[in-house]
């Protein structure tokens, strides 16, 4: 690809096409790119937003790369992810603490293969797992014993695309979100067809679930809280995106319908790591209150995604069985217990 020209053309606020984009992206991804040329790119497309075929094609030429996890074809279960795009106000580790429960609630008829990565707070997904005792540095193949024995495994994002490496220096240096945030979240190791996805922004709900659709997923919910949060969330309706074999529906999701009550966003966040941790452990021992009450909205939302409730009554009555009888706690327990075997 010629990048002065697709500088250029960029500068001048043009979008690039699917195939553009994947030519872009692949070229950065195999080190073609200068630090300076992938800096301008990326803020050019960031300042007007990035479009479907931008997505679609940055999606395609990150999943070319993505190390994956092996041998998940022969897995039985449905194989899910809770990954977000970051970038969003902070609340605790909704989606992590929910991936747990789906896989206590699942069964084995879903397999929960959660994507992340650390946080800019210092308390991402990646360091709340660590300081409960996971390995999050845990081989693709012991991964993909945890998702055997454990229902569930962590994909640290850091090991599975080590190709956005090239990257890396120009997004510090730019220092707020990119297309990149969106795109992670579409490249999942063990090449998930059924996704909860939290976006930072609302404008990419749509986006992001249609290039879902147009990638395979088979069912999917992307989600953006009205309160600014990139989960389902309790404090405010919260706009989503169904994702239905192709189909692609938006509507206003209120989880005051389904018979959680509201609360304040403060009361849903984590002070720093240490505080975070506890809310997950207090959480899996049955703690109740409304951060219960958060991870079992996006919980029940996950469950119906994944084909194993049929609707999100019957999600949030499987989610709250899964921590009041101890098996979403048993289910971090052999997570960590397994990701640390060699």
């Amino acid at each position: 690809m010629q990048i002065r020209e697709t500088l250029t053309w960029l500068l001048g606020g043009g979008t690039l096409s699917s195939r553009d984009a994947e030519e872009f992206f692949d070229a950065l991804l195999q080190g073609q790119l200068d630090d300076a040329q992938i800096g301008a790119a990326l803020a050019l497309i960031q300042r007007r937003g990035p479009t479907i075929d931008e997505l679609l094609g940055g999606a395609r030429a990150m999943r070319r790369q993505v190390a994956k996890i092996p041998g998940v074809e022969g897995l039985s279960g449905q194989i899910l992810d809770t990954c977000g795009t970051g970038g969003a106000q902070k609340t605790f580790n909704v989606s992590t603490i929910a991936a747990l429960v789906v896989a206590a609630a699942g069964q084995g008829k879903v397999l929960v293969a959660k994507h992340g990565n650390k946080g800019r707070s210092g308390r991402g997904s990646a360091e709340m797992l660590r300081t409960l005792g996971v390995n999050i540095d845990a081989s693709p193949s012991v991964q993909a014993r945890c998702l055997r024995e454990a229902g569930v495994c962590f994909c640290f994002a850091i090991h599975h695309h080590p190709a956005m490496r090239h990257a890396a220096k120009a997004r510090v240096s730019l220092g707020f979100p990119t297309i990149f945030n969106a795109l992670g979240p579409l490249t999942n190791p063990a090449g998930a067809k059924r996704q909860l996805m939290g976006v930072y922004e609302p404008g990419l709900v749509e986006k992001n679930a249609r290039v879902l659709a147009a990638t395979g997923t088979t069912r999917a919910i992307v989600a953006h809280g009205r309160d600014g949060i990139d989960e389902i969330s309790i404090s405010a309706p919260t706009l989503i995106a169904r994702v239905e074999r192709g189909d692609v529906r938006l509507e206003e999701f209120d989880a005051a319908d389904h018979g959680v009550a509201r609360a304040k966003l403060d009361n849903l966040r984590a002070s720093d790591l240490d505080d975070a941790a506890a809310i997950a452990r207090g959480l899996l021992a049955g703690e109740p209150g409304p951060k219960r009450d958060m991870v079992l909205i996006n919980a029940a939302a996950a469950l119906v995604v994944s084909d194993v409730a049929p609707t999100i009554e019957a999600g949030l009555a499987s989610a709250r069985e899964a921590i009041d009888s101890g098996r979403a706690a048993k289910t971090l327990e052999v997570l960590a217990n397994v990701s640390n075997q060699a």
